[in-house]
């Protein structure tokens, strides 16, 4: 009887360790997502400037003047 509960209580801190490790991955992925969302919408902000900085616009070679005119 007393090896069932040593094997009980080993298995009870293998699980509390990972559940402990699963909170941990779950914070670390919920942090990189924020960060994820953050960058899209910065390159969105940038995207947005650049396109109102240019205009909308695209540019074709054939639109612009060669250098020695």
């Amino acid at each position: 009887m007393n090896e069932i509960y040593t094997r009980v209580a080993e298995l009870e801190l293998k699980l509390a360790l990972t559940e402990d490790h699963v909170d941990t991955l779950n914070k670390t992925i919920f942090r990189q997502q924020q960060q994820l969302d953050l960058l899209q919408a910065q390159m969105r902000e940038l995207h947005r400037q650049i396109n109102a900085a240019t205009g909308d616009e695209p540019h074709s070679p054939h639109d612009e003047l060669p250098p020695h005119y």
